[in-house]
């Protein structure tokens, strides 16, 4: 091995650990509450190193964000390459993307910091294109599951795929924070079981998409 080789290999491996310190962190305080400092003690390295290696608290957090996006991607991509129907594989994409919620609740609500204005403001632009490239693999897999179910003729073709895959995912995620973070509330209040209503919103979705042969199909699964 090279000395280049070897330096950048201590580098990647350098960027691991303040990661899984900053994970740590992020996952005890979130991220408005958690500080440099606080990253730079849980790495037993100073703040400046951390700058080194990651230019903002923002780009720190998008990139232990980034290891749950991968988690997801790697599910997502063995059902891709599955030899199950169109069909069977829309189903699973939501059963995944639940099963990821249930298993993974903190890289969940990281996710949807994203959504916030002033924490883009602060990360930079190395960073916002390395998570753009990695969420449009994601998503460059979702679209394509849902195109191939309008190729079998299971999904409506005056549809657009992506719009669909949208849908999907922010009806989904908006029912799962509200699980997270009212669903006692609601089970009070109301006796609804929020993880059930989301079956059903995912069901009632899917059944306006289908076509009668995709209709067929789900009823025979």
């Amino acid at each position: 091995m090279g000395i280049e080789e070897r330096k950048e290999r201590e580098k990647e491996h350098r960027k691991e650990e303040i990661l899984d310190a900053a994970q740590k962190v992020f996952f005890d305080k979130g991220l408005p509450t958690a500080t440099m400092d606080e990253i730079a003690e849980a790495a037993e390295l100073s703040k400046g190193t951390l700058y080194l290696y990651y230019k903002s608290k923002e780009d720190l957090y998008l990139g232990v964000m980034m290891r749950g996006m991968q988690v997801l991607f790697s599910e997502y991509e063995v059902l891709a390459a599955s030899l199950d129907s169109p069909l069977r594989k829309i189903i699973k994409l939501s059963e995944l993307y639940i099963d990821f919620f249930a298993s993974n609740r903190n890289f969940f609500r990281m996710f949807h910091f994203l959504q916030m204005p002033q924490f883009h403001k602060q990360v930079s632009e190395e960073m916002q294109q390395y998570c753009g490239v990695e969420t449009r693999r994601l998503w460059d897999m979702v679209i394509g599951i849902m195109k191939k179910g309008m190729e079998a003729g299971i999904l409506r073709s005056d549809l657009d795929p992506t719009e669909i895959g949208i849908i999907l995912w922010s009806s989904s995620s908006a029912l799962m924070m509200r699980g997270d973070t009212e669903g006692d509330r609601w089970k009070e209040r109301f006796n609804i079981d929020l993880s059930h209503t989301l079956e059903v919103s995912n069901r009632l979705f899917l059944n306006a998409i289908l076509t009668d042969k995709g209709r067929k199909e789900f009823a025979a699964i």
